[in-house]
C-alpha cells in the first residue's frame, strides 16, 4: 500500500499541487468487483483545498489516472455502517450517496479518521460522522491538530502510526558511528554472531551506566521534571492563544473562498457576455441584407445596365446570406429561422420576376428579329444576332445565380430560349438556303433546261432524263459520236465553267455564312447559360470512324472527362440540336440540288466541306458545327463516290458506232475532263487522298474498257484503237502530273508504244507481199540447217527466180503500193489524236528496215550475183516524203 501511495503522489498529485495524506482500496458496493482507490488530499498553495479523490487503474496500461474529485466541504455525512462490529461497508453523502465496501476494516478506520481530523482542521462547517466508534476519534493525538510545516514531506494526524512502519533512512552520523564500530572488530562482516554478541555486551554496559548517571543525578532529574511542567503550561497558553487566532483566521478564509468563488463568476460571467456578443456580431454581420439590396431584388429596373448591375449585386449578397456556414445551434434560434425565410421569400419572389422579364425578353427578340428577314431575302446573308446576344448577356451573372439558387427556373428559362429561337432560326435558315437554291438554279440556262425552278429548288425533269444527263460522256461533242447525241440529252461536260465556278463560290458562301452563325450562337449559350465548353482538365477525345466504299470518315466525340463538364458539354450540344436542327437537311438538300444540277458538283462540295470540318474540328472536335457538317461530310463522300460509280458504269455500258471510225473513246475524253478538273479543285486540298482513290479505281475501269472497246471494234483495227487512246491517256497523264497515277502513265506509254509497232509492222507486211514471202522461204531454209550460200542453189529460191519477184516491185510499183498504204492509215487514224505523221514516219522506218533486211538476206545467199533491188533507200525517202506532202 505505500509503494501504491508513493506512486500516485508523483503521477498523479504532484503535478497538480496536492498531497496525498491518507489511501484506501475500495469497490462500489452492490455491483461487480472494480478496484479503485479513494484518496484524501490537500493543495500545496493558499487557500488550502481539501478533496476527496476517485483514481482508479487504466484499462490500456498499468498506470493510474484520475476519474472524479470531491470538494470536502460538499460531504455532508460520513456512515461508518456498525461503531462496534468490524465492517468494511461506510457511505459518503456527496450529492448523493455513494456506497463502498474497503479492503479491510483498517484501511476504513484510517480513512475515516484521516476524513475527521481534516473536517476538524480546515472546515468550518463540520460533517456528520455517524455509526464512528468515539475512541477512533479520541485517539487522535494533540500534535495531529497542529499545523504541517511546508518543506517536509509527512501526513497529518493519523499518518504517525503508518510512519513508524515505514522504513527510516539513516543518516550520515549513524552511518559514519556504525562504520567505525564495524572497524574496530575485524571479524563484524566474517562473523555476524560474535559481531552481535559483542554489541549485545557493549549495550548491557551502556544500559548500566546509564542507570547508575541516573540515579546520580536524580536531583537535576527533578528539576528537569519541574522545567518539563512550566514548559507544558507554556505550551497550554501557547495552544490556547494559536486557537483563538485559528478562529479569528478561519472567518478571514471563508471570507477570501466567498471572494475567490465570486471572482471566478463574474470571470464566468464576463466570457459568456464576450462569446454572446461575438455570436450575435457574427448574424449580424453574416445574416444582414441591406435595404437597397432588398429594394433592388423586389423592384430593382431590369431593363437599364444599372438596374441589371444593382440587381446582380443584390443577388449575389442575398446568395451569401443564405450560404452562410452556420455554427451548431444557430439554426435552433428563432430569429434566425425567420431571416432564412425572409431570404428565401426574397430569392423565389427575385427568380420569378427574373425569369418572367427574360422570357418576354426572348418572345421580343423573335418578334425584332422577324422584321429584318425582309431585308436578307434578296441577300445571301444570314441576320446578325450580335446586338441580341450583346444585350443578353448583360444577364449572364443572373442566370448564374438562378443556376444555382433555383434550377427548376433555369431549366425553364432554357426550354424557353430552345424553343423561341429554334423557330426564328428555322425561318432565317429556311429562306437563306431559298436564296442559295435560288441563285443555283434560277439563274443558270442548266436550272432552266431540267425543269429547275429557283422558287422552290427542285427538279421537275424526268428521272430518266437525269439519269442520261448524269452518265452521259463528253464525246457528245465529237462528230463521230453524233449517234449519242441523238438521244437529246446534254452531258455535264457542257456546264459551262463559269456555272460551275458560281456554285462554288455559293457553296462556299453559305458555309461561310453558317459557320460563324453557329460558333457565335454556341459561344453565347455557353457564356449566358454559365455551361462548361472546353475540358479543364485532362480529357481525350476519340474518333468514331465510318468506312464507306474503303474510305474513312472521321466523327470525334469526348469521353473520360469528369461528369460536370461532359454533361455540361452534353447540354450545350442538345441546346444547340434543338436549335439549329434544321441546319442538317437544308444541307443536304442543297448537296442533292447541287448534285442533280452537276455530278462533278460533288468534287466541289467534297473540297470545301472537308475545309469547313477540319477547321471546326480544330477548334473542337466534340462542337455542335464539327458532328453537323462531319455527317453532312459523309453525304458529300456518298455524292462523290456515287459520281466515280457513275463514271465507271458509263464505260462498262459504252457502246460504239459499226460504221464509222473508233477514235478518241467518250470515257477517256471523260477522264481527262474530270482528271482536269477535279486537280483545278483539289489543289492543296485536306482530303486529297479521297481523290486519289478514285483516280485509281478510274484509270483501271479505263484501261479494261479500252480493251474491251478494241477487241469489239469492227471498222478500226485494234491496234489503232488501242494505240490512239493509249497515246491520249499518256498525254493526259503527263500533262497533268498526277503523282498517285506514275505507274499508269507508265503502263500506257507502254500500251500506245506495242500497238503503235503491233500496227506498223502488220501494215507494212501488205505493200511488198510477194517479196515478204519469198525471203521468209530463205529465212526458213537456213533455219533448216541450210548454209547460206548455198541457199541460191534450191530450185525455188535460185537466183532466177529472185530476179523475177524483184522485177515485180519496181519503184513505181513501190511508191504506188506506199501511197494506198498511207490512205489505208488515215482512215484508220482520227483526226483528234493527230497521229498519222508519227505513224507515217514510224512505217518509213520500218519499210527502210525491211529494205536493209533483204539486202543483206541477198548479199550473204546470193554472194557475187550482182542482184540488187529496183529502188533505193533514197529513193524510198523521196517517195514517203512526195506521199506525205501530197496528202
Amino acid at each position: 500500500m505505500t509503494a501504491i501511495k508513493h506512486a500516485l503522489q508523483r503521477d498523479i498529485f504532484t503535478p497538480n499541487d496536492e498531497r496525498l495524506l491518507s489511501i484506501v482500496n475500495v469497490c462500489k458496493a452492490g455491483k461487480k468487483k472494480r478496484n479503485c482507490f479513494l484518496c484524501a488530499t490537500v493543495t500545496t498553495e493558499r487557500p488550502v483545498q481539501v478533496n476527496v479523490v476517485k483514481v482508479k487503474k487504466s484499462d490500456k496500461g498499468d498506470f493510474y489516472k484520475r476519474q472524479t474529485a470531491w470538494a470536502l466541504r460538499d460531504l455532508a455525512v460520513v456512515d461508518a455502517k456498525d461503531a462496534v462490529k468490524e465492517n468494511p461497508e461506510f457511505d459518503l453523502h456527496f450529492d448523493k450517496v455513494y456506497k463502498w465496501v474497503a479492503s479491510s476494516t483498517v484501511e476504513k478506520n484510517t480513512f475515516i479518521s484521516c476524513i475527521w481530523k481534516l473536517n476538524q482542521r480546515y472546515l468550518r462547517k463540520k460533517i456528520d460522522f455517524i455509526n464512528v466508534s468515539s475512541q477512533l476519534l479520541e485517539e487522535l493525538p494533540k500534535v495531529a491538530e497542529e499545523s504541517v510545516p511546508s518543506g517536509e514531506n509527512q501526513s497529518v494526524a493519523g499518518g504517525d502510526e503508518e510512519a513508524v512502519d515505514e522504513y527510516q533512512e539513516l543518516n550520515a552520523r549513524k552511518e559514519q558511528d556504525i562504520e567505525i564500530m564495524m572497524e574496530g572488530c575485524e571479524y563484524a562482516i566474517s562473523n555476524a554472531e560474535a559481531f552481535a554478541e559483542k554489541l549485545s555486551r557493549e549495550l548491557q554496559v551502556l544500559d548500566g551506566a546509564n542507570i547508575q548517571s541516573i540515579m546520580a543525578s536524580e536531583k537535576q532529574v527533578n528539576i528537569l521534571m519541574k522545567l518539563l511542567d512550566e514548559a507544558l503550561k507554556e505550551v497550554d497558553q501557547i495552544e490556547l492563544k494559536l486557537s483563538s487566532y485559528e478562529e479569528m483566521l478561519q472567518s478571514v478564509k471563508d471570507q477570501m473562498d466567498q471572494i475567490s468563488e465570486s471572482n471566478h463568476l463574474i470571470h464566468l460571467s464576463n466570457t459568456n457576455n464576450v462569446k454572446l456578443l461575438s455570436e450575435i456580431e457574427f448574424l449580424v454581420n453574416h445574416m444582414d441584407l441591406a435595404k437597397g439590396h432588398i429594394k433592388a431584388l423586389q423592384e430593382g429596373d431590369l431593363t437599364s445596365s444599372r438596374g441589371i448591375e444593382a440587381c446582380t449585386n443584390a443577388a449575389d449578397a442575398l446568395l451569401q446570406c443564405m450560404n452562410v456556414a452556420l455554427r451548431p445551434g444557430h439554426d435552433m434560434l428563432h430569429a434566425v429561422k425567420q431571416q432564412q425565410q425572409r431570404f428565401s421569400d426574397l430569392r423565389e419572389q427575385f427568380a420569378r420576376r427574373l425569369a418572367s422579364h427574360l422570357n418576354s425578353v426572348f418572345v421580343q427578340q423573335g418578334h425584332d428579329q422577324s422584321s429584318t428577314l425582309a431585308q436578307h431575302s434578296a441577300e445571301l446573308t444570314l441576320p446578325n444576332h450580335h446586338p441580341f446576344h450583346r444585350d443578353l448577356l448583360r444577364y449572364a451573372k443572373l442566370m448564374e445565380w438562378l443556376k444555382n439558387t433555383d434550377y427548376g427556373k433555369y431549366e425553364g428559362l432554357t426550354k424557353n430560349y430552345m424553343d423561341y429561337l429554334s423557330r426564328l432560326y428555322e425561318r432565317e435558315i429556311k429562306d437563306f438556303f431559298e436564296v442559295a437554291k435560288i441563285k443555283m438554279t434560277g439563274t443558270t440556262r442548266e436550272g432552266k433546261k431540267f425543269g429547275l425552278h429557283g422558287s422552290s429548288g427542285k427538279l421537275t425533269g424526268s428521272t430518266s432524263s437525269l439519269n442520261k444527263l448524269s452518265v452521259q460522256s463528253s464525246g457528245n461533242r465529237r462528230s463521230q459520236s453524233s449517234s449519242l447525241l441523238d438521244m437529246g440529252n446534254m452531258s455535264a461536260s457542257d456546264l459551262d465553267v463559269a456555272d460551275r465556278t458560281k456554285f462554288d463560290k455559293i457553296f462556299e458562301q453559305v458555309l461561310s455564312e453558317l459557320e460563324p452563325l453557329c460558333l457565335a450562337e454556341q459561344d453565347f449559350i455557353s457564356k449566358f447559360f454559365k455551361l462548361q465548353q472546353h475540358q479543364s482538365t485532362s480529357g481525350t477525345t476519340t474518333n468514331e470512324v465510318e468506312e464507306m466504299d474503303g474510305v474513312a470518315l472521321s466523327r470525334s466525340y469526348t469521353s473520360g472527362v469528369p461528369q460536370t463538364i461532359s454533361s455540361e458539354k452534353d447540354m450545350i450540344r442538345q441546346m444547340m440540336t434543338k436549335i439549329f436542327r434544321c441546319i442538317e437537311p437544308e444541307l443536304n438538300n442543297l448537296i442533292a440540288l447541287g448534285d442533280k444540277i452537276d455530278s462533278f458538283n460533288s468534287l466541289y462540295m467534297l473540297v470545301k466541306m472537308s475545309h469547313h470540318v477540319w477547321t471546326a474540328q480544330n477548334v473542337d472536335p466534340a462542337s455542335f458545327l464539327s458532328t453537323t457538317l462531319g455527317n453532312v461530310l459523309v453525304t458529300v463522300k456518298r455524292n462523290f463516290d456515287k459520281c466515280i460509280s457513275n463514271q465507271m458504269k458509263q464505260m462498262d455500258e459504252v457502246k460504239i458506232s459499226k460504221k464509222s471510225k473508233v477514235g478518241i473513246l467518250p470515257f477517256v475524253a471523260e477522264f481527262e475532263e474530270f482528271a482536269a478538273l477535279a486537280e483545278s479543285i483539289f489543289k492543296n486540298a485536306e482530303r486529297r487522298g479521297d481523290l486519289d482513290k478514285a483516280y485509281t479505281k478510274l484509270i483501271r475501269a479505263v484501261f479494261v474498257s479500252v480493251e474491251k472497246v478494241a477487241n469489239e471494234s469492227q471498222k478500226t483495227p485494234r491496234d489503232v484503237v488501242m494505240m490512239e487512246n493509249f497515246h491520249h491517256i499518256f498525254a493526259t497523264l503527263s500533262r497533268l502530273k498526277i503523282s498517285c497515277l506514275e505507274a499508269e502513265k507508265k503502263e500506257a506509254k507502254q500500251k500506245y508504244t506495242d500497238h503503235l509497232q503491233s500496227y506498223v509492222i502488220y501494215s507494212l507486211g501488205q505493200p511488198l507481199e510477194k517479196l515478204n514471202h519469198f525471203f521468209e522461204g530463205v529465212e526458213a531454209r537456213v533455219a533448216q540447217g541450210i548454209r547460206e550460200e548455198e541457199v541460191s542453189y534450191q530450185l525455188a529460191f535460185n537466183k532466177q527466180e529472185l530476179r523475177k519477184v524483184i522485177k515485180e516491185y519496181p519503184g513505181k510499183e513501190v511508191k504506188k503500193g506506199l501511197d494506198n498504204l498511207y490512205k489505208k492509215v488515215d482512215k484508220h487514224l482520227c483526226e483528234e489524236e493527230n497521229l498519222l505523221q508519227v505513224v507515217w514516219h514510224s512505217m518509213q522506218d520500218e519499210f527502210i528496215r525491211q529494205y536493209k533486211h533483204f539486202e543483206g538476206l541477198i548479199a550473204r545467199c546470193y554472194p557475187g550475183s550482182g542482184i540488187t533491188m529496183e529502188f533505193t533507200i533514197q529513193d524510198i525517202l523521196d517517195y514517203c516524203s512526195s506521199i506525205a506532202q501530197s496528202h
